[in-house]
């Protein structure tokens, strides 16, 4: 059992970091209260008045009280859509929840933002939700309250195969898994997006304020000359008692929402994919350490176990090979009582046995060697994988291209890749390139992805970058002839550099769901925890085969 390092001592470098770090941690609490306001507070007093609640105010009706939750794309569509006014939170708020004691995820659509309206950022995030549903295999609520489609970008979002109309193909394929699907319509519910609710196994719609047609009054009237008004056309009364579209009316949002609770309070209990857990108990270190152990400099190197001492249960550890390939750490430990692997970038320089100096956070080939193995005595023994990104890359270079990097880099993706076991990933500091795939990117379907507020997602870093976008524009300017001043030069890279490092962003990249999340570090525990939970609802199906590998 590797044991902990001792408590870090509280120097200048320490408290430098720390003071960094927590400042991180503030501005991201402020982005989330501004987030959490939807359409603005104009907005949230005038849905109010109408008697209804706000999106996020359903949801937090409906869990259980004091239970732990987890959002997903809080910061969908930050600065995106700046032409249309904005679109705060993806006009949807996705939480992962409890109700009645059991698992969910609850989708509720922000009438603040848009009434409601889909962006293609919206189609993004509820097609995320679904996803989670179907490979957890968890309940999902949809708490319904849409104008439908944001008309001026409808290219953007109804016809392509990820855009809305797989909401309702995703309806249909969760029914015949078995998924249970439970929507209330707490608002209007409009054209194509009137199947949604109507797909589910109920539908609950609130009087007075939900409604749901193919089309509206307007529509109607200039389509078939029908004079009608909305209520009596697709009203609650239209659709309980005429045509019996929906199951139940409920006379206010708390009514309907009460009534979700019973139906799940009556659920039966389902199959477990039987992940070992044990009872928690918190790191023997403080977790607030880590925010002075985490450099403010992305450039310092540190020891990776200091944090991960700081995640593990009693700060326990059970490295494997750690004498072998040592800019990857691998071992098992627990976390909030689940057994899981850890696959993490060590970003101290490391000497190897052959005398070799290694860059931290570079993968090399026998890091990526032993990272494979690792991963598939995990699926053997059904553990769950947690990935900690601080990765600059693969190592680069004749010596180790010579030395096969690419096919043990191949080797460590394919292993991830196959993975039957779910992964979650938690992006620490540097996600670079291919290191950002070996590590378990999101185009390698984590069943969570999140960012620290230090985290940076791109090809490459800033710098690396700017530089090599710098040479092309220069070499391009020279080939016509141009030549350029080291004044302009500079003038340029800065330029090149400014636009690329917003990119690097975390949450440039929680705005595009590239991450499900940006959270505090203190937060780790908890929602790698909660992704466990929801991942041990779906027994592993699928034999574990890596297919062929290079050797």
């Amino acid at each position: 059992m590797n044991q902990p390092a001792a408590p870090s001592r509280q120097d200048l470098e320490f408290n430098k970091n720390e003071d960094s770090n927590k400042q991180l941690s503030f501005q991201l609490r402020q982005r989330l209260k501004k987030v959490e306001l939807g359409g603005g507070e104009k907005r949230i007093a005038a849905h109010k008045a109408k008697g209804k609640l706000t999106a996020r105010e359903r949801i937090s009706y409906l869990i259980d009280k004091g239970s732990e939750t987890v959002e997903i794309g809080a910061f969908a569509g930050e600065g995106m859509y700046p032409e249309e006014g904005g679109c705060p939170s993806g006009g949807v708020v996705v939480v992962i929840g409890h109700v009645q004691g059991r698992q969910c995820v609850i989708v509720a659509n922000d009438a603040t933002v848009k009434a409601g309206a889909w962006f293609p950022i919206t189609a993004k995030k509820n097609l995320r939700a679904q996803e989670i549903s179907i490979e957890n295999k968890l309940p999902i609520i949809y708490l319904v309250d849409s104008a439908g489609v944001y008309l001026p970008m409808q290219d953007e979002i109804f016809p392509d195969k990820e855009h809305f109309g797989r909401i309702f193909r995703n309806n249909a394929v969760m029914s015949s898994m078995g998924i249970v699907q439970l929507a209330a319509i707490m608002g209007p519910c409009v054209a194509g997006g009137a199947y949604l609710p109507i797909m589910s196994d109920e539908a609950m719609i609130v009087d007075g304020t939900g409604s749901v047609f193919l089309a509206g009054s307007y529509l109607v009237k200039s389509a078939i000359g029908e004079s009608i008004d909305n209520e009596t056309l697709g009203g609650a009364t239209t659709h309980s008692e005429i045509s019996g579209v929906t199951d139940y009316k409920f006379q206010n949002d708390e009514e309907c929402l009460d009534h979700i609770r019973n139906i799940f309070d009556k659920m039966g209990g389902q199959a477990t994919a039987g992940f070992s857990r044990k009872a928690p108990q918190a790191p023997a270190h403080d977790e607030k350490e880590i925010y002075g152990l985490l450099p403010s400099d992305r450039v310092k190197p540190y020891d990776m176990m200091d944090l991960i001492h700081r995640l593990v249960d009693n700060s326990e550890f059970e490295p494997y090979k750690d004498l072998y390939g040592q800019t990857l750490i691998c071992g098992l430990a627990r976390i909030d009582g689940w057994a899981v692997g850890i696959v993490a970038n060590q970003r101290k320089i490391v000497k190897s046995k052959k005398g070799a100096m290694q860059m931290g956070g570079v993968i090399y080939s026998d890091s990526a060697d032993k990272a494979a193995r690792f991963i598939m005595n995990c699926n053997q023994k059904k553990i769950p994988l947690v990935f900690l990104h601080d990765v600059s890359g693969f190592m680069v270079g004749s010596q180790s291209e010579h030395g096969g990097i690419i096919k043990d880099g191949a080797k460590m993706v394919n292993a991830m890749a196959n993975s039957v076991v779910p992964k979650f990933s938690v992006i620490i500091g540097n996600s670079y390139g291919a290191g950002n795939y070996a590590m378990c990117g999101k185009a390698y379907d984590p069943r969570l992805i999140v960012a620290w507020p230090t985290a940076q997602l791109a090809v490459m870093s800033g710098a690396a970058a700017a530089n090599t976008l710098l040479q092309i524009q220069v070499a391009s300017l020279k080939a016509k002839g141009e030549q350029i001043t080291p004044e302009a030069e500079k003038e340029l890279l800065d330029r090149i550099k400014a636009r690329y490092e917003e990119q690097l962003s975390p949450y440039y990249a929680a705005a595009r769901l590239w991450v499900d999340a940006v959270i505090d570090p203190l937060e780790t525990r908890r929602v790698i925890s909660q992704g466990i939970e929801m991942a041990n609802h779906a027994p592993i199906e699928k034999q574990y085969n890596v297919g062929v590998i290079q050797v």
